[in-house]
């Protein structure tokens, strides 16, 4: 079965100071755990903000360090998922249920992309 790594993108300067509610947290846990129950949740974690992050870049022959925050991007990979579904039409309904426990106040895009297998 393929896998799909879903990137969970979001706008680190206007998400909510506080993070994520109790309520989505708990909305949040209860569809992981249907979804390890499935088969389809292989991994999955929130990442820190970007002002704890370093870019590592390599141009030129040469290689760089760049200590965040990243003042210039506007969307961020705030965490990632994971999934092992049978098809991508699968992974996308797992993905809209994951993004649709989210409150109206929270701008998310997820961009769900196949694994390439060796």
């Amino acid at each position: 079965m393929p896998r799909y790594l879903s990137m969970i993108r979001v706008d680190e300067q206007n998400a909510p100071a506080e993070g994520p509610s109790p309520e989505l947290m708990q909305r949040m846990g209860e569809l992981i755990e249907e979804m390890t129950k499935a088969g389809v949740m292989l991994d999955t974690a929130g990442l820190t903000p970007t002002s704890e992050g370093t870019r590592v870049t390599w141009s030129g022959g040469e290689i760089s360090c760049t200590d965040g925050p990243f003042t210039e991007s506007k969307e961020v990979i705030g965490g990632y998922a994971l999934l092992q579904a049978k098809d991508k039409a699968e992974a996308l309904e797992w993905t809209k249920r994951f993004l649709r426990v989210h409150e109206e106040f929270w701008t998310i895009t997820v961009e769900v992309r196949e694994v390439v297998e060796p």
